[in-house]
């Protein structure tokens, strides 16, 4: 028996979110690069369509245009120097794999100024045979236009002709070029082929030519702007330099013509008189070591001869008294006048000795007096000497701008007279290898280049159409979208199958089973207590498999053994009467509008377990039925007599209902359908949602071509279906 309804208020349970996976994801890079691949596939047909109308487009402009004629000559282009002022880091030196060099040589041989050059030499700015071979005809005059105005226009377009039909292509790793010209005559290809490279040679040669007169013009007024500047800096030299008496005896210069070392007079003299000074000092020492030494001893009278002489005599005299005094008294005459006679010689040693000291202390005198000279001139030449490094500041800058200019000057006058004659060049660096021959056939138009070249157009072309279109589709494609891009969990994903969904629902080992048996996995993992007590499912819009999704879940409940009740809250469009094959005559709405009889509202499905309370007749206003409380009371009387309640509720978009209903079940989750459901749509039905304080355990993926996406491990056999799922 289904016990009466209780007034007691109804609070869904709190349920813990579903963990987010941890384990790791796709990478990044693959599923953009699978996201593109898809966006192909989904647009292939758009692709070939525009690839078509590229090669149709190409084929038809090919046939269309004329036959044109390319006849090539092939120049051998040397590595040329050229040394006109000879001072270091300007001119160049020579590298025969001078990239540089070459690439300016690339240029020239296209350059415009060729090109006129050519016209201009034979006259094809009036040739009618030259503009016919180009399908052109010669430009006539304007009314009012001049002869030279007119001439000026023809040259023109002749130019322009000339340089859309030459080809300049180097040969790798070599110093070879071909040189090709394209038109509709086969004769004035070879011809334009064969004269472009010498007139190019030719404008090579005058360009050296006035190189060289334009260097010697220059070198000139370089060399008299210097000649004056060196004369100048000389001048103020000399005069700085006897303005304060700067006498330079001598200098020397470098091998750079700069001035190393100069002597002046007052560093000579100073030089001399100090060496003067050193002598006259060591002479004074001299003198004063003789002048304070001793008297009889000293060197000079040991030295002296005449005192040698008598020191003698006195030893002889001194050895006769001697010899004296052992015989007789010194009393004795002959004793007494050897004696006298020493005394003689004593007086005499000693007259002799003072005039030597005597001798000493004159020299000494003469010696110091020498040196105090000395002394005095070397200071005075110190003086003016440290004047003159003072004044050498100013002379050095002087003397270091005359070596400038010197130098400058010297190597300009020596390359001048290296350039001599005015017009002398070297020879022509560039040599004619190959002549154009007349070409035997036409080398255009390529049908099959440009074939390639349209499919090329046409797939860029797709490319960028493709790209505006995904960037302006916001469709949830892919399964992985929904966590990427909504950011909540996603439950599972269901395939797509041919024909509908009523048949896969029926067998339990179809596919379309298995991914809902996955789908119920998931769900028990939310909750503390397992399965969700009360679920809602609903979705953005309508037909994104809400009603299939609630139907499968619980028909697996039930087989599982547990007692499921479906109700149909889509009072609106109802369908799961539809999916139970029950009648729809009563239900919901009935139960709502305040009848108690439960027993013949809910009905027994062909399913053990399962039982069905349809929507029932739909209601004037069923956001105002379901505002009422009697809602969370038939709940709350429902979920005492079942294990599970799961209620399949009305879109949320543009809809009051689901926001209604959600709020008495434990919690809801969402469905979204692939390729069908928009980013926007979305994001504002969750939002809708959430504002009613329900719990979104997930989203479920429906109509999934497992197939594109590769989710799941479902057969391959399932093919995509716009039928897949009913709502």
């Amino acid at each position: 028996m289904i016990t009466d309804i209780k007034s007691s208020e109804y609070s869904p349970g709190s349920v813990p979110q579903l963990a987010k996976d941890s384990g790791e994801g796709s990478d990044e890079l693959q599923q953009m690069l699978r996201q593109y691949w898809y966006a192909l596939l989904r647009r292939r047909w758009l692709i070939i369509a525009v690839i078509v109308a590229f090669v149709a487009a190409g084929t038809i402009y090919t046939m269309l245009q004329p036959s044109q004629f390319t006849a090539g000559t092939r120049i051998e282009i040397s590595r040329g120097t050229k040394n006109i002022t000879n001072v270091q880091g300007i001119d160049k030196e020579t590298d025969p794999y001078d990239a540089e060099f070459y690439d300016t040589q690339y240029a020239l041989l296209k350059a415009p100024s060729l090109a006129e050059r050519v016209v201009n030499k034979y006259n094809l700015g009036t040739d009618a045979g030259f503009f016919l071979a180009h399908g052109m005809s010669v430009p006539s005059s304007k009314p009012g236009q001049s002869a030279q105005a007119l001439r000026i226009v023809q040259d023109q377009a002749a130019t322009r002709l000339l340089l859309s039909g030459i080809l300049i292509k180097p040969v790798k790793n070599s110093s070879l070029v071909d040189i090709s010209y394209t038109s509709r005559s086969a004769s004035w290809s070879a011809r334009i082929a064969n004269l472009w490279p010498l007139e190019f040679i030719g404008a090579n040669v005058d360009r050296k030519l006035a190189s060289t007169a334009d260097a010697r013009n220059m070198l000139e007024d370089r060399l008299a702007t210097l000649r004056v500047k060196l004369e100048e800096s000389e001048n103020r030299l000399i005069a700085y330099g006897n303005g304060h008496d700067i006498i330079i005896l001598s200098s020397t210069r470098g091998a750079d013509g700069k001035t190393t070392e100069s002597r002046s007079l007052v560093a000579s003299n100073l030089e001399v008189m100090n060496t003067a000074l050193m002598v006259a000092r060591a002479e004074r020492i001299a003198a004063q070591s003789r002048a304070h030494g001793g008297g009889a001893s000293s060197t000079e009278a040991l030295q002296s001869a005449t005192i040698g002489g008598l020191r003698s005599k006195r030893a002889e005299l001194s050895a006769e008294y001697a010899r004296l005094m052992v015989q007789f008294e010194p009393g004795y005459p002959a004793a007494v006048a050897v004696k006298r006679q020493i005394e003689v010689i004593d007086g005499t040693i000693a007259r002799e000795t003072a005039r030597v000291n005597g001798g000493r202390q004159v020299g000494y005198a003469e010696a110091l007096q020498r040196e105090k000279a000395l002394a005095s001139d070397v200071e005075n030449l110190t003086a003016q000497y440290r004047q003159q490094q003072k004044n050498n500041v100013q002379y050095n800058i002087y003397q270091r701008e005359v070596d400038t200019n010197r130098q400058l000057y010297d190597g300009l006058l020596q390359r001048y007279k290296e350039i001599g004659i005015a017009g002398t060049v070297d020879p022509s660096n560039i040599v004619v290898v190959d002549d154009a021959k007349t070409p035997g056939g036409p080398s255009g138009p390529n049908l099959p280049r440009n074939i390639l070249v349209s499919i090329l157009l046409g797939l860029a072309a797709a490319g960028f159409v493709i790209f505006i279109l995904e960037q302006l589709d916001d469709a949830i494609r892919s399964p992985q979208d929904i966590e990427q891009r909504l950011h909540v969990p996603l439950l599972g994903a269901i395939p797509s199958v041919a024909g509908g969904a009523s048949d896969g629902l029926l067998d339990i080992k179809s596919a379309l089973m298995e991914a809902y048996f996955s789908v119920r996995a998931a769900l028990a993992l939310t909750t503390s207590h397992g399965f969700p007590k009360s679920l809602a499912v609903t979705s953005a819009q309508p037909a994104e498999g809400k009603s299939t999704t609630a139907f499968a879940l619980a028909a697996i409940l039930a087989r599982m053994g547990r007692r499921v009740l479906i109700i149909d809250a889509d009072m609106r469009s109802p369908s799961i009467h539809g999916l139970a094959n029950v009648a729809n005559d009563l239900g919901l709405s009935n139960l709502l509008s305040g009848s108690d009889d439960f027993e013949h509202l809910v009905v027994q499905s062909g399913i053990e377990g399962l039982y069905v309370l349809p929507a029932g007749p739909t209601p004037p206003s069923a956001a105002e039925l379901l505002s009422s409380d009697r809602l969370a009371l038939v709940f709350r009387r429902l979920e005492k007599e079942f294990d599970h309640l799961i209620m399949d509720c009305p879109p949320v978009i543009g809809l009051a209902d689901a926001p209604l209903l959600v709020r008495v079940v434990e919690g809801c989750i969402f469905v979204i359908a692939s390729s069908q459901t928009s980013l926007a749509n979305a994001r504002q039905a969750l939002s809708r949602v959430k504002q009613g304080h329900s719990q979104v355990f997930g989203a479920v993926a429906t109509k999934v071509d497992v197939s594109r996406f590769g989710y799941g491990r479902y057969s391959d056999a399932y093919s995509y279906g716009e039928n897949g799922s009913s709502s």
